[in-house]
């Protein structure tokens, strides 16, 4: 390794980026890092999705990073705007300016075996141009996660869209210099940003709204509330109460995980009565049979009602089942030939979960794209290791989400994994404490055996009986799920709560494998951690469980 000093590179300054770069700062006193941002500005999604309504469907106290805990959260669920407030916050208090070249994203990056290290190329966005400047790092953090490239529904082409002569966007890229009203707009989708969209547009009386769906979602009662001035009190006082407020939060939402397993029969049929009924008791009786889905509940990711089913029932607020055919000059041609006039066309269809523009190249000059071709589609291990990648976490990657906690949670499970791998890298600079490793790997074995594991654990969930979803490599459950982790989010916690050093492979100087029996023992992920893992989640569900229904009354303090 020939770099004087250990650098790390960090690509994408949205929230996993930022914390990132936080977490290496606290836990390892490291600050040589460059976080490299092709927008101008941090915040990567909370920063792009600007449209009316938008909000986490998480509680803001487990949408909040555990080491900056926020007690001045206004209420339950936080809007878009405090959302983005809260990282650049925590971008400003841990001085990570200085780090961050802004409109500059990695072009390509190439890992040297000899050396050791990652050779990156850099593309200057505002020019389009490729650098001439190669920069090398010791470690790379790749922190994109997978809401890059917005997704439009399958049978709509580009030249589609451009056929309509009216005003058309995507959800991910709101435009605001649209006034919509005494307007007709279409919104496509009723995902989480279109169950946002319709509500919050339809408040003005004027702009008629046209819903298209494709399938009905199952929706749970947002329970939105407002914290006290004397709560927020005692959540600065006392951080500890804080604490564990935020861990009753997510006990509650593990305890809720249950019910996406298939053998879990009579919790799936209490929650199949208690969405149907939530759904009768708002939604208009007209609408039930379009409105209540014939899929389990949790096959599809669960929406956060935000006054979703009560709008449907605005009068200037239209509901369509039928299939879309195609977008023409004036509005959308439905399957059934009818067509449906409009001004303006809003695709609130998600995102593309498969990475693009991938040109990682590892060991062998095999690119991640085509590891995952290989594999059917994104494969990882813990989500965010590759076999042949030495160096490399990629954080929120396949099979890392939640559809039932906070991503986040997840998210930082993986940054802590990632900065423990980095910490023996980053000492084999350190003069006489050089610990003469220069790169870490995981085992393919061992990522085998892990999404082996994971997979079988999906087939007993209910996720395949979804039809079609997201969380599956062409949208249908008939192919891989690239998307979930198919436990608790407690579970993805303990199992990347520290390295099991005997599944990594470990190089020296000029790529010389290390063998230091010693230091690489491991045990086994499939077996006895799992299995302690698993008591241990028991433990804290109870005590969650417990605690969790003392904490309705916070809302009225």
């Amino acid at each position: 390794m020939s770099i004087e000093q250990p650098h790390v590179v960090i690509v994408g300054a949205g929230i996993s980026g930022i914390a990132s770069a936080i977490a290496l700062k606290r836990n390892l006193g490291f600050t040589n890092v460059t976080i490299y941002e092709k927008s101008t500005g941090i915040g990567g999604t909370w920063r792009t999705s600007t449209y009316p309504g938008c909000a986490s469907d998480i509680p803001c106290h487990l949408y909040s990073l555990s080491s900056d805990l926020n007690p001045d959260w206004p209420s339950h669920f936080a809007t878009q705007p405090q959302i983005l407030s809260y990282w650049e916050s925590l971008y400003r208090k841990h001085g990570l300016e200085p780090h961050t070249k802004f409109q500059t994203s990695v072009h390509e990056a190439e890992w040297d075996a000899d050396r050791q290290l990652w050779r990156i190329t850099l593309k200057d966005e505002r020019t389009g141009e490729v650098m001439k400047e190669v920069v090398e790092a010791c470690f790379m953090i790749y922190g994109l996660g997978g809401f890059m490239a917005p997704k439009y529904p399958k049978g709509i082409s580009v030249e589609d869209i451009e056929k309509f002569k009216g005003d058309v966007w995507h959800s991910a890229e709101w435009r605001h210099d649209v006034d919509l009203k005494n307007k007709r707009v279409a919104v496509v989708g009723n995902g989480c940003s279109g169950a946002q969209i319709v509500p919050a547009l339809s408040l003005d009386a004027t702009t008629k709204v046209t819903n298209f769906i494709r399938s009905p979602q199952w929706l749970v009662p947002m329970n939105q509330f407002q914290y006290s001035s004397s709560m927020k009190w005692i959540f600065r006082r006392v951080p500890l109460v804080m604490r564990w407020y935020r861990n009753a939060i997510l006990a509650r939402a593990d305890i809720e995980f249950l019910v996406f397993r298939k053998k879990n029969k009579k919790l799936r049929e209490l929650a199949l009565k208690g969405l149907t009924s939530y759904i009768k008791s708002v939604a208009p009786a007209s609408l039930w049979d379009k409105l209540i889905p014939d899929y389990p509940v949790g096959a599809k990711q669960i929406i956060v009602d935000p006054k979703y089913l009560e709008s449907l029932g605005r009068p200037n607020v239209e509901l369509q089942t039928e299939p879309i055919d195609c977008v023409i000059e004036n509005g959308i041609k439905l399957k059934n030939g009818e067509v449906v006039e409009v001004d303006v066309i809003v695709f609130a269809t998600g995102y593309s979960l498969e990475p693009t523009n991938l040109r990682i190249r590892g060991l062998n000059g095999k690119t991640i794209r085509e590891y995952f071709d290989e594999h059917g589609g994104p494969t990882a291990y813990l989500g965010g290791n590759f076999p042949g990648f030495p160096n490399l976490s990629y954080i929120i990657g396949a099979n890392a989400a939640t559809g039932h906690a906070s991503l986040l949670f997840n998210m930082e499970a993986q940054i802590q994994l990632a900065v423990q791998l980095t910490a023996p890298i980053l000492r084999s600079f350190q003069g006489p404490q050089r610990s003469g490793l220069h790169s870490l790997t995981i085992k393919e074995d061992v990522t085998d055996s892990y999404n082996t594991w994971l997979q079988s654990r999906i087939a007993g969930s209910v996720w395949p009986e979804c039809g079609e979803s997201y969380y599956y490599v062409d949208g249908t459950s008939r192919t891989k799920n690239i998307a979930m982790f198919p436990g608790p989010a407690a579970l993805f916690w303990w199992l990347a709560r520290k390295p099991r050093w005997g599944d990594w492979v470990a190089f020296g100087e000029r790529g010389k494998r290390l063998n230091r029996s010693g230091l690489w023992r491991g045990i086994g992920l499939m077996d006895k951690d799992v299995v302690l893992g698993m008591k241990a989640l028991a433990v804290l569900l109870v005590i969650g469980a417990v605690f969790v229904a003392r904490t309705s009354a916070a809302s009225s303090l």
